[in-house]
């Protein structure tokens, strides 16, 4: 069966490690319920240098096309940053549907008997 991609957008910390344990576990909720979770801040940096401004510079670049191809946009979390506000942004024109990981949540739940999970 094939999972259509879902984006993963946040407003990420100063914490790489602690943005990198919320990616896994949003990425692994977003996988449960059924999508590909698509989410840059786990795998750019592993190659890419922020600091170089051409690869900061293409890592937007890519990120930006991995949300043009994903069918929806996932934004994870309780705020809302500039980022994330970009993100809602560059969806909202190419028609990609935003949502949040509570949202995607809530609606794989509702075809569930409550008595068996």
């Amino acid at each position: 069966m094939k999972r259509p991609m879902a984006y993963i957008t946040a407003a990420w910390g100063k914490n790489e490690f602690e943005n990198t344990e919320l990616a896994v576990k949003y990425c692994r909720k977003i996988y449960e319920a059924g999508f590909t979770p698509m989410c840059p801040l786990l795998f750019l940096p592993l190659y890419l240098n922020d600091e170089i401004p051409q690869e900061h510079k293409d890592g937007v670049d890519m990120a930006r096309d991995m949300l043009r191809r994903s069918h929806v946009l996932v934004v994870c979390g309780d705020v809302v940053d500039e980022n994330v506000k970009n993100d809602i942004a560059i969806a909202e024109r190419l028609h990609i549907t935003a949502t949040t990981l509570e949202g995607i949540l809530t609606v794989k739940g509702q075809g569930r008997d409550k008595n068996n999970g």
